[in-house]
């Protein structure tokens, strides 16, 4: 809820009286703070180091088998003999080759998809680098910006933090002035700014994250397989080994380095090179092929998990569908007069600094009015499903409004719940607008509502979305959507 004290100035350009804020930290004393070290400095790892990579793919049961085997005929026989130990540069090179690609990949994908944090530094509000944050910074947040260190409220508006990544909560907290944020949680309502109290290592995230990054390999049933099958041949290859030997030297009277040559030769057949090299090589070709789908594999056995997908769970908004929506029709209700509820809709976009997509598709259809003023305003949360504000209208007269899910603003049996109902069936986004009679900050204030209109937005559809969808039914895939919207509305999609 946002209310208005007597020591609040006017910014000239909006009729809005815009409360005290915060300036923040001065440029000197955020260099003060660098030099202390106290910055958000937490390395970025977005995979496995190059040394990892390539530990992993030379230090392998198939290669130490071969190498070492390799390694004796080099020795005792002639250059042309020991060629099979080639084998392993192909298939150690095949792996190191794409999981450096991938990285190089992944690593520049880290520093793109990277949050940038606006900070509030001498009075000025500029977006940063995560690691650019020092201690005692002013943060500011709105719906959907994720918190990145810890801290303090310094402001709130309405402001409702999930914190259900740290505690299992799965509620949105209301958070005040004075109370504590956590970096790990998100905003998903209202707004506010916060100052830094732990950055780097001692943010509470952060210790989540080391405790918690380990690397794991792709379960891969190919190669559990192949391994299983060289570990059984690597026993069976000792008394194979000792018998040949005492064959060589014994029976055909050989001497010792044409007997261990001739020894190497009789069980280099057992270990089956051209099932692991032909494994790496119809990995490496489905790499290829995905990637010219525009598609990142980090390991070659991710492949094979792929293939073996049979339910794909995927979210609504930006898979299906766009983030962007259009207001498609205004159905009035009441006998109410089109102009106004236009002017109040303007007046409600104009009222939130942070809308989200469905109250920015009514900010593009319907132009705010200057007359209006707002004196209070009720951020969208996802709990309450609606929004609201109050106005000082052009004639001196005041009134509050609500915007949000109709099945919530109106009790059940409504007959506008019918109407709600045939829009959604035609797969639109159906918000309500109704005259509040009460306080926006009483829990109880959609009570008793009058429902003046109903704006049905229509979601833009992705033009690969039906073909998508087409090809995981045809190869027996299971789609499941996962949303937060109406169901109805959401099959109709």
């Amino acid at each position: 809820m946002t209310h208005i004290d007597a020591g609040a100035e006017l910014d000239p350009v909006h009729p809005v009286p815009m409360p005290q804020r915060a300036r923040g930290l001065t440029t000197g004393e955020v260099a003060e703070r660098v030099a202390r070290g106290e910055v958000n400095d937490i390395p970025v790892r977005s995979s496995r180091s190059t040394t990892e990579i390539i530990r992993a793919n030379v230090f392998t049961r198939f290669n130490a088998i071969i190498g070492i085997l390799w390694l004796i005929m080099l020795f005792v026989a002639p250059f042309q003999d020991s060629l099979f130990g080639y084998v392993i540069l192909a298939n150690t090179g095949i792996g190191i080759i794409q999981e450096l690609r991938a990285k190089k990949t992944l690593d520049s994908l880290a520093v793109i998809g990277e949050a940038k944090p606006t900070v509030r530094r001498d009075g000025r509000a500029t977006e940063i680098s995560t690691s650019a944050i020092v201690l005692g910074d002013l943060i500011e947040i709105g719906p959907g910006d994720k918190i990145v260190v810890d801290g303090v409220c310094a402001e709130a508006d309405g402001l409702e933090i999930d914190e259900s990544l740290l505690t299992g909560e799965a509620d949105p907290v209301v958070k005040h002035h004075g109370d504590q944020v956590m970096s790990g949680s998100f905003v998903v309502a209202g707004g506010g700014a916060f100052t830094a109290t732990k950055v780097g290592r001692e943010a509470y995230a952060a210790q989540l994250a080391e405790e918690a990054s380990r690397f794991t390999l792709v379960h891969s049933e190919l190669r559990t397989g192949i391994s299983t099958i060289l570990k059984y041949v690597t026993w069976m290859m000792v008394p194979t080994a000792i018998g040949l030997v005492i064959s060589q030297l014994v029976v055909k009277e050989n001497d010792f380095k044409d007997s261990v040559a001739r020894t190497v030769g009789g069980i280099i057949p057992m270990v089956p090179e051209g099932l692991v090299l032909l494994t790496s090589v119809a990995f490496a070709i489905g790499v290829i092929r995905l990637g010219r789908k525009q598609c990142l594999v980090q390991e070659l056995p991710a492949i094979e998990g792929l293939a073996r997908v049979d339910t794909v769970c995927l979210d609504k908004t930006g898979t299906l569908t766009e983030g962007g929506m259009d207001v498609t029709e205004l159905r009035l209700l009441g006998g109410a007069d089109e102009g106004y509820v236009r002017k109040v809709l303007g007046a409600l976009g104009e009222s939130d600094p942070r809308p989200n997509a469905s109250l920015q598709a009514i900010i593009d259809a319907y132009p705010d009015s200057e007359e209006w003023r707002c004196t209070e305003s009720l951020p969208f949360s996802s709990a309450r499903k609606y929004s609201g504000a109050a106005f000082s209208e052009g004639d001196g007269t005041t009134s509050a409004w609500l915007l949000g899910a109709p099945d919530v603003l109106l009790p059940a049996g409504h007959p506008v719940l019918a109407e709600t109902e045939e829009l959604n069936h035609r797969g639109l986004r159906v918000l309500l607008l109704a005259r509040a009679r009460g306080d926006l900050d009483d829990p109880a204030v959609k009570k008793g509502a009058e429902a003046v209109a109903l704006v049905a937005m229509e979601q833009r559809l992705r033009p690969d979305a039906a073909d998508t969808l087409r090809y995981f039914s045809d190869q027996g895939v299971h789609a499941k959507v996962i949303s937060g919207d109406n169901a109805v509305s959401v099959g109709a999609v």
